[in-house]
C-alpha cells in the first residue's frame, strides 16, 4: 500500500491553491491546510496594505507550514503555500523531508482575472508582478510537478492526482 504523500499546492497568488488544495485533499483521502492560516497577523496586515512580504516575514509562516507538513508524515496532507522561492522550499523540506509540490501555473492574464473576480482575499492584484518577479520554479531535483490552471476546478485536481501518481513514494 502507498504511503500518502504530504502535498505542497504552491503557486502564485490566483493560481487556485485555495480551490484546488481542498479539493486534491478529498482526491487523496487526506486532511487540507489552508497555508494563509499559518500567516501572523501582522503579515496579512503588511499584504492588506499592499506591501510584499519579506523573507524575514516569511520564515515564521514557513516554519508553522513546515511543522504541519512534519506532523502529516507517513500520514498524507495537503497544504497551500506559495512556496515562491527554492530557499522557501528548502526550509519546508527541512521539516518535513518528504514533502512534495505541486505547481500551479498558468498564463499572467488568466491569473489576474480570476484574482480580479475574488472575494474578501487580503492579496490585491497590485502585487501579482511581484509575485512573478519572486518565483523561482521547482527544479529538476525537487520532489513535484507542475498542473497548468487553465479549465475548472475539478479538470486541474485531476490533473495534479494523475502527476502525482507518477512521483515515488515518500521518504519518511
Amino acid at each position: 500500500m502507498n504511503t500518502p504523500h504530504v502535498v505542497v499546492v504552491m503557486g502564485v497568488a490566483g493560481t487556485g491553491k485555495t480551490t484546488i488544495g481542498p479539493l486534491l485533499a478529498a482526491r487523496l483521502g487526506v486532511p487540507y491546510a489552508e497555508g494563509d492560516d499559518f500567516h501572523p497577523q501582522a503579515n496579512i496586515a503588511k499584504m492588506s496594505a499592499g506591501t510584499p512580504l519579506t523573507d524575514e516575514d516569511r520564515r515564521p509562516w514557513l516554519d508553522a507550514i513546515g511543522e504541519w507538513a512534519h506532523g502529516r508524515a507517513g500520514l498524507g496532507g495537503v497544504v497551500s503555500c506559495s512556496a515562491l522561492k527554492r530557499s522557501y522550499r528548502d526550509r519546508l523540506r527541512a521539516a518535513a523531508p518528504g514533502v512534495v509540490f505541486v505547481h500551479l501555473t498558468g498564463d499572467r492574464a488568466l491569473i489576474e482575472d480570476r484574482m480580479s473576480h475574488r472575494q474578501g482575499h487580503f492579496m490585491p492584484t497590485a502585487l501579482l508582478d511581484s509575485q512573478f518577479a519572486t518565483l523561482q520554479p521547482l527544479q529538476a531535483d525537487e520532489a513535484g510537478v507542475d498542473v497548468d490552471v487553465s479549465g475548472g476546478p475539478e479538470e486541474i485536481t485531476e490533473r495534479a492526482a494523475l502527476a502525482l501518481e507518477d512521483l515515488p513514494e515518500p521518504v519518511q
